[in-house]
């Protein structure tokens, strides 16, 4: 994947992202405000630039809408946590997170909102504590199941928490996983597995990789579309226009 980071009057920032497997153009906004453009490998990068332009009103809109978000009393975190705040009397200025087999407790002083920003680091910690649980319990299995099923191979696997990628398959089929797979829909994980998986076989983006991911997942070109409305963050749904 090639990328180029470029300034665009009236919009900022914009990071372009060639793919070999892309057949259009598709704008998205990150939960920190980036704006990325996701295009064909084979188009050249002014075009994106030309795209974003033309999406700047859009992108205006909605900008706002994917800063950070506040976590939440009774958020669900992952597969099997729920994050609730706990004001304590008497307690200290201090904040505080337990981490219990299917709670995420966070306790402050009663003096402190949940929108403090010292609780709402706590509260983010905690959760990736907890999705970093779930996911290093859950994935590999998962996995081991899909390939038995699919007949692929690999070496390896970890768990880390990624920036941008749900996965990755190296060379020699090491394959790491993103702890934030945790936040998606469990048909969105099996794809995301049978992507990196099918990499063992196919290295490359292209017709002979969408082949093979298609003969394993049938729908794999509309699951596609779906998870490009997701990104790995702890509320993972995201803006994004073709």
């Amino acid at each position: 994947m090639a990328t180029k980071n470029v300034t665009i009057p009236t919009i900022g920032s914009v990071t372009l992202y060639k793919r070999r497997g892309n057949r259009s153009l598709r704008l998205s906004i990150g939960a920190d405000g980036e704006v990325r453009v996701s295009m064909p490998y084979w188009l050249p990068y002014h075009a994106g630039e030309e795209f974003a332009l033309q999406k700047a009103a859009w992108i205006a809109a909605h900008r706002g809408q994917s800063r950070k978000q506040t976590l939440a009393h009774g958020q669900g975190i992952g597969k099997a946590h729920r994050l609730f705040f706990e004001q304590l009397p008497g307690t200290a200025g201090t904040v505080q997170a337990r981490l219990r087999p299917n709670e995420i407790r966070i306790s402050m002083p009663a003096h402190i909102a949940s929108h403090d920003p010292r609780v709402q680091q706590a509260a983010h910690k905690a959760s990736i504590r907890a999705l970093r649980k779930e996911a290093e319990l859950l994935l590999p299995q998962r996995l081991q199941t899909l390939a038995a099923q699919t007949g692929f191979h690999y070496n390896h696997v970890q768990v880390k928490q990624l920036k941008s990628r749900w996965g990755s398959c190296s060379a020699d089929q090491h394959i790491t996983l993103n702890l934030f797979l945790m936040q998606l829909p469990w048909h969105l994980i099996d794809y995301v597995l049978v992507h990196e998986l099918t990499h063992t076989k196919v290295m490359r983006h292209g017709p002979p990789f969408w082949e093979e991911m298609e003969r394993h997942v049938p729908r794999a070109r509309s699951l596609r579309r779906e998870i490009g409305e997701y990104q790995p963050v702890l509320s993972p749904r995201m803006p994004s226009v073709a």
